[in-house]
């Protein structure tokens, strides 16, 4: 067992009270609707989690070991958990969510227009089923706005000046206004805006809240969409020392095996350097509810615990279409969908995922749930004899 390992593995107990802790205040925070709930956790990561406070969830949150570190795309992750897009849509509690030990987060969806999103109620918690549903419809304050803040806080990553604390994803849309055949000039608005502060960016086209976003999915509006996209990253963040700005493609649950294996082809083929797997999913098998319940509900994306099955084999599907490429080729998938342990972080990574995202199981559990995960995944090395959960990646495929 190593040194590293030893010096910080007493964080854990604190790490168990503070999960007790959310336990114990979760009713009180369930008295609230989901999204008013969703919105009082956000300003208190922006507005409380700062100064003693922001150092102490970091020295009760953060789990610290080489085993779990990784390179990717020439960016260090400490560990391969972060925190999916949609809890941080502007950016407005960065510091304090990376206090909670996460290796990485994603901001996001931004659209190149400013939007309110659907209209209310559009947040729902299946406690039953630790699930929720949404169809908030990418409400954010738009590219601009969000790249004003960004600029008031952090450097542009060409920049030897201040970063955020951890790897920054930015994920983006289509604004709702814009028409599908101008999909690729309303993406260009928000990379011109915002690429120049991403350590990644991502292409949403798979969320089911905004009306035939789903259509750019398919092969023939694809292509063109991420062939101009690449394009303009590349132009607002010059590639430099033979590393450019990675580009990823986020998928939905619900494709065709045909479907995904095109989405894998196309995002290769037109240069991007990573896949997400998955997003939300419309169909509502495996709940628990009856089906007037589901109905009464309405429509929206599923996420959580019933989507974990399908979305980890989706990122199996497409880790395997990546491994039958040449080296040159291949590259990393991050795996979200259901994960709301260790088990199930380490289920993603065996069947491909270099890094995971949780979100919806943070509802459930609290932020306590990333150390908790991380703390697993050194155990299942140790079992498993591997040096680094490098090692784990894909080793159930």
């Amino acid at each position: 067992m190593s040194t590293s390992y030893l010096a910080h593995a007493k964080p854990a107990p604190a790490c168990a009270v503070r999960m007790d802790l959310y336990t114990v205040a979760r009713p009180l925070i369930f008295r609230f609707n989901a999204e008013t709930a969703h919105n009082l956790a956000l300003w208190w990561a922006g507005n409380v989690v700062r100064g003693p406070v922001r150092w102490l969830a970091r020295a009760v949150h953060e789990v610290r070991d080489p085993r779990l570190a990784q390179t990717l795309w020439s960016i260090a992750f400490a560990n391969p958990v972060g925190i999916a897009a949609g809890l941080d849509k502007n950016a407005v509690a960065i510091p304090g969510l990376a206090a909670y030990g996460a290796s990485h987060l994603e901001i996001g969806t931004l659209t190149g227009q400013a939007q309110p999103g659907n209209d209310r109620p559009r947040l729902f918690r299946l406690v039953a089923d630790q699930a929720v549903i949404n169809r908030m419809g990418f409400n954010n304050q738009g590219a601009a706005a969000v790249a004003a803040r960004l600029a008031r806080r952090y450097a542009p990553v060409a920049a030897s000046g201040n970063r955020p604390p951890c790897v920054l994803g930015i994920n983006l849309g289509k604004s709702k206004v814009v028409p599908l055949d101008q999909a690729a000039d309303d993406y260009r608005v928000s990379v011109r805006a915002l690429g120049a502060f991403a350590d990644y960016v991502v292409v949403n086209v798979s969320s089911p809240n905004t009306p035939n976003l789903r259509d750019l999915q398919g092969e023939a509006m694809l292509r063109p969409l991420l062939t101009a996209v690449r394009s303009e990253l590349d132009a607002v963040a010059p590639p430099r020392a033979g590393r450019r700005t990675p580009l990823l493609l986020k998928i939905a649950p619900d494709l065709a095996d045909a479907g995904i294996d095109a989405a894998v082809d196309v995002a290769i083929a037109t240069g991007c350097d990573g896949l997400i797997c998955t997003n939300t999913t419309i169909t509502r098998s495996g709940l628990t509810l009856g089906e007037a319940q589901i109905q009464a509900l309405g429509a929206g994306g599923l996420s959580g615990a019933p989507l974990r099955q399908r979305a980890t084999a989706v990122l199996a599907r497409v880790a395997r279409r990546i491994r039958q490429l040449p080296a040159a080729h291949q590259v990393p998938v991050i795996g979200v969908g259901g994960i709301d342990s260790a088990e199930a972080a380490w289920e993603k990574i065996s069947h491909g995922a270099n890094l995971v995202q949780v979100y919806t199981a943070l509802v459930y559990h609290g932020p306590g749930l990333i150390a908790a995960i991380n703390q697993g995944l050194i155990r299942r090395c140790e079992q498993a004899g591997l040096k680094s959960i490098a090692d784990a990646v894909g080793r159930s495929l």
